[in-house]
């Protein structure tokens, strides 16, 4: 009976490995319990091998056998692979920035600082490009989640031919996981209602703690457990999510480590600094304050900086700074007072939310040591995943939802009114694009700018004990996100996979740069030659050493005008030689007209082949393009018992548009409060609640004013009809399409009425165009996270009377043929 049990099970296992079934390795005896074997990894998940067992008709004369774990290769590390948020190049000290980032440095000093590692100029396609090894336009990111529209390479979908790193190896025996910020998640499939397969969990990584989306306040963050939000704030004054995280982390690394110690982790690590809202705890601010870092101003932090960086060898001796842009910039020394009061607070609490940050990535690190695995853990530590954001516009911004509405110059006088809350749960600040620009140093502009080198050079420091031979140093060569899949395979001598789930791969189109681990190989050519840039029509070509790029039209803060109709060609061209110039400062297209022919077609064929095409520099158009959400196509929702966390991409808009809100309620005997509905927070957003017995409605103007309809009586036991209509003085959002503003943000008349009767009109001058705060949810029957006016209640403010019935009702404008003639021929006549 044992030979043959044997012999059935070495036939089963070998159709188990399928081809090259030589280089893979096998432990245990066949068909015990204890048996692992690696996979070849072609197919995911690997198919299941025949039973290699004796089945008679009874157990005593039968022999079991168990397929065998599938386990890495026996010298797969352990992979850490860290990315903070929005900082670009000169934030860290590790590439000479004045901000402490010992956790960084320690990467760097056992392992290697990488001077040339790029991103895509923005998170959700930076964020794809890095999990999935392909190009961003590729994996359907061209833009944020938030900004999808309907062409592949800007879907915001991830195609099932593109496996995720954590997909590829959970089924090669890892334990997978994801902390931070998950800007992958199409803006449209954030609801409960799902699907969820393009939410972390649906895509390879088994366990998931983190928010959904862009950003969110660290003090009240919309945060999930895989797909269940979760509230570990309520009750816990002074709890932050930087911390929150990292003990989350840190705990379930102990967990496994307990359970499987043998099994090898992945852990993708993504906290939400610096991403405004910087969310500092109060002792960081004190610790940055203390130093006096940036009281001289911004060019002088700017010339620390790159005066450090070539003490620290991590740019060339003879790089150049790039000039001072006093265009869009006021210099230092042309600032009132008020503003470098205003302007260093700012930065202070952005500084301490580096250092935090990176403190709590320290403490992590420091886990992995401590249960002794970081001797055999490659940790890829990534600086950004873009510039430093310059979203808070020169004058920076007290609320990043004005920003994404188009309020981006907040009077000096107005911000002076949060100096004393900046950083904390009452504001979601930003600072000013000055200090960005210098965090950027030594190149020029900031985050969403693709074509110049301040939007996409991250500092990278990698470590990985007994593979890397030149700790401590320094490599040169291009690389770029797309680069992180391949090296983490190789590294862990798996395949990429060409079969996941039946469907055909996508082939990885990053390159590997495991090979600079060597030191002989410390100053080889870059294995990665040529790599395109775009995002908004801005866009730029790299190749052997030269970048063509894109003149510069447009900050970042100037997002809320019309777009340039044909970015493909209708564009101003420099051209760099980065083997001599590598801060991009002198631009030699003049006197070059052929390398600028020939890489003007590069472009073209890398945007054919990537699906970067169609070009759209569009920014806040497509913020409220329509989109294939839960809601699309309806125009009536009804709503009877309460419900919280629909997520704003999931849930009835009421911008640009007229709409009618009716809450059929029953007031018990003592009477009632509570919100009723209630969509967006503390920044921004509206409310529908009865306070002190009485119905109120109440815009809230991006946290600079409130509009409110209240009813005079309180509401008697018994059933009433509160009803809150809206008509909107605009054509709609429609006008976008043809790079036209004027229909959003227009005025409109709101009347509230109770039991059919009007109880209150006002009109409102302007409304809100573009977003309400989008870390933020549409709420029935309680207020979750913040609320929408704290001076009259606090969250959640549960309703006390029985909800029957909540109605809403859309008459959304539709463009007339002579509104679309009228609006075509403007366009024309700007083209």
């Amino acid at each position: 009976m044992k030979p043959r049990f044997v012999t059935l099970a070495v036939i089963g296992l070998a159709a188990f490995l399928c081809a090259g079934a030589s280089a893979q390795q096998v432990t245990g005896t066949p068909g015990s319990p204890s048996a692992t074997t690696t996979i070849s990894g072609e197919q995911l998940p690997a198919p299941a091998p025949p039973f290699g067992g004796v089945i008679k008709d009874n157990a005593l004369q039968s022999t079991p056998w168990w397929a065998p774990r599938i386990v890495p290769p026996k010298e797969a590390p352990n992979v850490l692979l860290i990315m903070t948020d929005d900082s670009g190049y000169g934030v860290p000290s590790t590439f000479g920035g004045v901000i402490p980032t010992p956790a960084l440095d320690r990467v760097a000093a056992a392992g290697l600082r990488y001077t040339q590692m790029h991103s895509t100029a923005l998170c959700s396609p930076t964020r794809a490009a890095l999990i999935t090894g392909r190009n961003h336009h590729s994996a359907g990111f061209g833009v944020i989640s938030e900004q999808s529209t309907g062409f592949p390479g800007y879907n915001s979908i991830i195609g099932k031919n593109m496996a995720t790193i954590g997909r590829i190896l959970k089924d090669n025996g890892y334990a997978t996981s994801w902390f931070g910020k998950d800007h992958n998640v199409p803006a449209f499939q954030a609801s409960q209602a799902g699907p969820f397969d393009q939410w972390p969990i649906g895509m390879g990584f088994e366990y998931f703690y983190g928010f959904v989306g862009g950003d969110t306040n660290q003090w009240q963050p919309n945060l999930f457990r895989n797909t269940t939000q979760i509230y570990p704030f309520e009750g816990k004054p002074g709890w932050n999510l930087t911390t929150g995280m990292a003990d989350d982390a840190i705990d379930y690394l102990n967990r496994m480590n307990q359970t499987a110690p043998s099994k090898p982790f992945f852990l993708y690590y993504v906290p939400g600094g610096t991403h405004a809202p910087h969310h500092p705890t109060q002792e960081w601010v004190d610790k940055i304050h203390a130093m006096h870092l940036f009281d001289d101003g911004y060019e002088k932090l700017r010339e620390r900086i790159f005066a450090n960086q070539k003490k620290l060898g991590v740019i060339p001796q003879d790089a150049q700074l790039s000039p001072w842009p006093t265009d869009i910039l006021k210099p230092w020394d042309q600032t009132t007072d008020d503003e470098k009061k205003l302007f260093i607070r700012q930065v202070e609490v952005f500084a301490a939310y580096a250092a935090y940050t990176d403190h709590e990535i320290g403490r992590v690190i420091q886990a992995v040591d401590d249960m002794g695995k970081l001797d055999n853990t490659l940790v890829i530590y990534i600086n950004g995943d873009n510039g430093t954001s310059a979203e808070g516009g020169p004058l920076g911004t007290p609320n990043e939802v004005a920003f994404f509405n188009g309020l981006n110059m907040l009077p000096v006088d107005v911000q002076m009114q949060f100096y004393d809350v900046w950083g904390t749960d009452k504001t979601y600040n930003h600072m000013s694009a000055a200090w960005s620009w210098a965090f950027d140093t030594p190149f020029s502009w900031f985050k969403q700018i693709a074509s110049h080198l301040g939007g996409v050079r991250q500092g990278m420091a990698v470590s990985w004990p007994g593979h890397i031979d030149d700790v401590g140093g320094i490599r040169p060569q291009f690389a770029h996100v797309i680069d992180v899949v391949p090296t983490i395979l190789e590294a862990a001598g798996i395949a990429a996979p060409k079969v996941v789930d039946g469907i055909e791969q996508a082939p990885i189109e990053g390159t590997s740069f495991a090979y600079t681990f060597k030191k002989e190989n410390a100053t080889v050519p870059s294995r990665h030659s040529v790599q395109y840039f775009e995002m908004f029509g801005d866009h730029a070509i790299y190749k052997d050493g030269w970048i063509l790029s894109t003149k510069v039209k447009r900050a970042p803060w100037e997002a809320f005008g019309p777009a340039n109709p044909d970015p493909l060609n209708n564009v101003e061209w420099e051209l760099y030689d980065l083997t001599k110039d590598y801060s991009q400062v002198t631009d030699i297209a003049a006197q070059n007209p052929d390398k600028v022919a020939e890489l003007k077609q590069v472009f073209y064929e890398e945007a054919k082949k990537y699906n970067v095409l169609p070009l759209d520099a569009s920014v806040a158009a497509r913020i409220v393009a329509p989109r294939p959400n839960i809601t699309a196509g309806r125009t009536e929702f009804v709503y009877t018992t309460p419900m919280v966390g629909l997520p704003q991409g999931d849930s009835p808009v009421l911008l640009n548009t007229s709409y009618t809100v009716t809450a059929e309620i029953e007031v018990p005997e003592g009477g009632a409060e509570g919100v009723i509905l209630t969509s967006g927070g503390r920044f921004g957003g509206y409310g529908f609640y009865l306070l002190e017995g009485k119905p109120v409605w109440t815009w809230n103007m991006v946290d600079l004013k409130r509009i409110k309809w209240q009813g005079p009586d309180v509401l008697a036991p018994g059933k009433h009809t509160l009803v809150f209509d809206f008509k909107y003085d605009g054509l709609g959002a429609g006008t976008l399409a043809f790079n036209d503003f004027s229909g959003v943000g227009r005025p409109g008349t709101g009347t509230l009425s109770v039991d059919g009767k009007v109880v209150d009109t006002q009109t409102m001058e302007r409304t809100l165009p573009m977003i309400l705060q989008w870390d933020e949810s549409f709420d029935i029957g309680s207020d979750t996270l913040t609320s929408i006016d704290d001076a009259d209640y606090q969250s959640p403010f549960p309703l006390t009377a029985k909800l029957d019935k909540l109605t809403v009702k859309l008459d959304r404008p539709v463009l007339s043929a002579a509104d679309e003639e009228a609006l075509r021929n403007k366009m024309m006549q700007k083209d």
